[in-house]
């Protein structure tokens, strides 16, 4: 048996990793994969290249398959298709902070800032019905219809008609004035007539007149309400209704061939002649990552991954900007997806127009959780959260993954706290820890005894914060030294280049006018000794997709960016990574250096650190066009756009979380390789010989030896208790 098949994957996944050459299962990988397996939710912490991508895309790819498997066979949601369920609003199908009554038939909402909503069991698809809802405390509330694609918060999408208290009928976005306003005691009835495809509503017993017209969505309805901080009942017609309803409506209980229900078509499903079918935009794992390379990476693995899960195939759609919009939606609407993978802006884009449901989701994932929560998109997680169900109609739970490399950090926490179930940690590596296959330096970046910056023919164009200041050769004022740095740091990363003949590395810059800058001067010197391509959010999608492409194919030597590479993106064998400024985010400097050393192969991060303060461009929301085109040069305190970068305090913050003290070299940037665990060569793996296994070996033989004896004396001594027993009843 292969090894990934003894923690349950399939073999047909087994067999896909065993052609990536994966001959054991990481320590993430096997704690992780089990425990999803299994159901639960989990909180992933471990290093760097670790394999976390694998240790929650394969158990969800075999879940998921699974899932499909039953429904082709027919096996899936028998059981609950054999009882019809009554006509109640749903406790799976709800807005997190939506209660819904024991009967079903009542519902409340005690938020005061946000609108949640809830759906019935039960929908139709043809006829003409109505039913009744009656508001029973004060509170703000909209009331109507909706199909199994729409959006929780009635009438916000293209597939859900909704009438509110104010007055206002409300469709796709779009709020106008209908009837009148609605409060406490009032009754309104909820009509929807499927041949002439029209929705109308009256109010204690007075008709409104048509409200929607051309309702033809192709797919069940269902009743519906959204709330804040108010309350409603409702009469499906287990009881007479208070007002009579139009000639030829019907109350939905009386409803029969013309019903769906909920529980028996799942969440998202559609049902018909006792077969199962899921929608085709209503995916069963949707999979949030911080950056568009990042998702297509994700993706990129999901695909090796299933390649021999065929009969059902599962597909896997990648949702990023930068890729027309209107593919995804064509995608969505014909082929379907059963997972997504995407970046956070285009998720929202698409759910917001209707055209991605989660209403059939069952695994919620993010991946490196504290980028995407630093970059603002907690209320956006929070949101698509509250749209999931919680249970789904086979009482399978809502699944949640968190992970990250650096997974310590208070806003994860208590993210995991207010959305996840009793989350298990699986956490190998604690806080922030720098992989043993990295060997990390620094270099002091030191203008007052480096003095080459005032006689160079030839620099790298700076970026400018100094262009009204005094800055000479032989001033030794604050911005002399400073743009003397930016100067200096150019030639030191040439200079560690040509030392350690690197012929493959990511060099990092603080801002995306640096990375350009860095690009202009390399190819400058030599385009073809110093092949380049740079990857930052300047870059048009396709150039940056195109030259990390380019870098992973070794048709250019050097990548050069900023943090948006710095977070996951995989790349074999890695050899070196240069820091040009020290990032002000402590996590930021374990994930960059963490792009070398992966799948054991040793790797060598420099640091170019700053002795004096650098004057540096930090573009707040002050600044009106967020640094394009901003030549602002005052400091922050004074209405401009820059500030004094510190990087021997930012040094010392790194050092001070990771707890080491981090070896600094000369400035000739010779790294002294007996310093380190024996003799390495960067991008290939640690040589055993002379070292590690021999020396463990060695240093376990007498403990071996010493377990050795102990067993033996405990066989001896049962053995010798045993006869005398067996004497004794003899």
């Amino acid at each position: 048996m292969a090894a990934f098949e003894e923690f349950g994957v399939l073999p047909e996944l087994s067999k896909a990793i065993d052609e990536l050459e994966w001959t054991l299962p990481t320590d993430i990988q096997a704690e992780s994969i089990p425990l999803i397996l299994g159901g639960g939710d989990i909180l992933m912490a471990a290093e760097t290249g670790s394999g976390k991508t694998a240790a929650f895309c394969l158990p969800i790819i075999q879940i998921v398959w699974e899932t499909l498997k039953d429904i082709q066979s027919g096996k899936a949601l028998k059981s609950a298709s054999k009882v019809s369920p009554p006509w109640t609003m749903s406790t799976h199908d709800r807005g997190a902070a939506l209660a819904v009554a024991p009967d079903g038939l009542r519902v409340q909402s005690r938020e005061q800032k946000e609108w949640h909503g809830v759906r019935c069991t039960r929908g139709i698809s043809s006829g003409k019905w109505g039913f009744e809802a009656l508001v029973t405390d004060e509170g703000l509330c909209r009331v109507g219809w909706s199909t199994l694609k729409a959006s929780l918060d009635l009438g916000t999408d293209r597939f859900g008609w909704g009438f509110g208290g104010t007055g206002k009928k409300s469709h796709n976005k779009q709020f106008t004035d209908y009837g009148e306003a609605f409060g406490k005691n009032d009754v309104i009835t909820c009509l929807v007539d499927f041949d002439k495809g029209e929705i109308k509503f009256m109010k204690n017993g007075v008709d409104f007149g048509v409200a929607f017209t051309n309702v033809n969505p192709k797919e069940p309805i269902f009743p519906a309400v959204v709330l804040k901080n108010a309350e409603m009942a409702f009469n499906f017609g287990e009881k007479p209704f208070k007002h009579s309803l139009p000639d030829k409506f019907l109350p939905l209980i009386s409803a029969a061939k013309d019903t769906v229900a909920m529980n028996t078509n799942a969440q998202g499903c559609s049902s018909g002649e006792g077969v199962v079918k899921i929608s085709n935009n209503a995916p069963q794992a949707v999979i949030i990552e911080p950056s568009r390379e990042l998702a297509e990476q994700t993706s990129n693995q999901i695909k090796l991954f299933k390649k021999y899960l065929e009969n059902p195939a599962i597909r896997e759609l990648l949702v990023i900007g930068g890729i027309n919009i209107k593919e995804q939606i064509s995608v969505l609407q014909n082929q379907g997806a059963d997972i997504i993978v995407g970046t956070p802006g285009r998720l929202e884009d698409l759910i917001q127009g209707g055209y991605l449901s989660l209403s059939n989701c069952r695994f919620f994932v993010l991946d490196e959780a504290d980028g995407l929560l630093k970059q603002g998109y907690t209320d956006l997680i929070e949101r698509l959260h509250r749209q999931m169900p919680k249970v789904t109609a086979d009482g399978k739970r809502l699944q949640m993954i968190v992970c990250s490399a650096t997974l310590h950090a208070f806003e994860v926490k208590k993210l995991a706290e207010k959305l996840m179930h009793f989350p298990t940690w699986v956490d190998l590596k604690g806080e922030d820890a720098v992989p043993e296959t990295v060997h990390h330096v620094v270099v002091n970046v030191d203008p007052q005894n480096d003095r080459t910056w005032q006689n160079l023919k030839r620099h790298i164009l700076t970026d400018g914060v100094h262009q009204q200041d005094n800055v000479r050769p032989g001033n030794n004022s604050p911005e002399t030294l400073s743009e003397a740095v930016k100067i200096l740091k150019g030639e030191y990363v040439i200079r560690a280049i040509d030392v350690h003949e690197m012929d493959r590395a990511i060099i990092f810059c603080r801002t995306k006018l640096d990375c350009d800058n860095l690009e202009k001067y390399m190819k400058q010197i030599d385009r073809r000794h110093y092949s380049c391509v740079c990857l930052h959010g300047d870059r048009k999608p396709n150039e940056r997709k195109s030259n990390l492409d380019t870098f992973k194919r070794n048709e250019v030597k050097f990548l050069i960016c900023t943090d948006v590479a710095a977070r996951g993106i995989d790349i074999t064998g890695l050899p070196f990574m240069i820091n040009v400024t020290l990032p002000d985010e402590k996590s930021n400097y374990v994930h960059r250096i963490g792009r070398v050393g992966r799948a054991e192969r040793m790797g060598l991060a420099i640091s170019l650190v700053s002795t004096v303060p650098e004057k540096v461009w930090y573009h707040g929301e002050w600044c009106k066009s967020r640094g394009k085109n901003c030549w602002n040069t005052n400091l922050t305190t004074q209405g401009g756009c820059c500030i004094w970068y510190n990087e021997p305090q930012y040094l010392a913050d790194i050092e001070e979380h990771l707890n080491v003290t981090i070896q600094q070299i000369d400035a000739d940037l010779k790294v002294p390789h007996d310093e380190f665990d024996g003799k390495v060569v960067y991008g290939q793996k640690r040589q055993n010989s002379g070292s590690s296994y021999q020396n463990h070996t060695s240093q376990m033989a007498p403990i071996v030896k010493d377990l050795t004896q102990l067993e033996s004396q405990a066989q001896i001594l049962y053995l010798k208790r045993h006869l005398t027993k067996m004497a004794r009843v003899a």
